[in-house]
């Protein structure tokens, strides 16, 4: 049984792409998985549709007419409502820096056209189950001046509010609820982004690089050749 199916009420999907065949075949096979759709065929219609259908996952191909899926995701992003929203980018583009743009946007994956349905579902099912299954001990963490709360996705440093996207977040939460030990690129591609998604090594740097600007450089330490890891000293 799908994620969808499992489920007491249908997880909502916003699919955008210019291509009427492909908004199609998706919606299609969503609605099959038990999905609830909505469709747009460019970002400007996107962001209109996002504010009143509310998606927790919006399906977004990059090269659109009057704004491209980048533009579209960072304007998404900007809405609060939308910060911890899944975003997952096709394209016919297999350019390295499409995709590392795409992963610094937030991206939780990204997938290359032509697309074949049984393996976006898949991917698709995977990402709402793993945040079923997700299950960590401790819910909120105090530590070193940081406050973490995964209940609500919020973070405080010295009583102020920090805003962090989903997967910054879940990168800063787990190595600060395992301080000072040593995690490697692969080890955190795996904890946060999960086996099942291909996402380049340098997508942990970028995060750890804009987690770093916005709490603080001392929190998260480099030690070279070897990986990252959080300091409470």
């Amino acid at each position: 049984m799908s994620a969808a199916k499992s489920a007491q009420i249908a997880h909502k999907v916003l699919v955008v792409d210019d291509d009427p065949d492909i908004v199609e075949l998706l919606a299609y096979n969503l609605e099959k998985e038990g999905y609830e759709v909505a469709t747009a065929s460019n970002g400007k219609n996107a962001l209109e549709i996002a504010r009143t259908f509310i998606p927790e996952l919006v399906v977004l191909d990059i090269m659109m007419p009057q704004m491209d899926g980048i533009e579209t995701a960072r304007l998404l992003r900007d809405i609060p409502d939308f910060r911890n929203t899944y975003l997952l980018f096709l394209t016919a583009r297999s350019e390295e820096y499409s995709e590392v743009a795409a992963f610094e946007i937030g991206a939780d994956d990204y997938i290359t056209k032509p697309i074949k349905p049984r393996a976006l579902m898949s991917r698709i099912n995977a990402l709402f189950r793993r945040e079923a299954q997700k299950a960590e001990p401790e819910s909120q963490i105090e530590i070193a001046g940081l406050s973490i709360n995964r209940k609500n996705y919020t973070v405080t440093k010295d009583d102020k509010s920090v805003v962090l996207p989903k997967k910054e977040f879940e990168l800063l939460f787990f190595l600060a609820n395992h301080p000072n030990k040593v995690f490697n690129r692969e080890e955190l591609l795996q904890k946060i982004w999960g086996a099942d998604i291909y996402v380049l090594e340098r997508t942990v740097d970028v995060h750890i690089r804009k987690v770093r600007e916005k709490v603080g450089e001392t929190y998260i330490r480099t030690l070279k050749g070897v990986g990252y890891m959080f300091t409470d000293e």
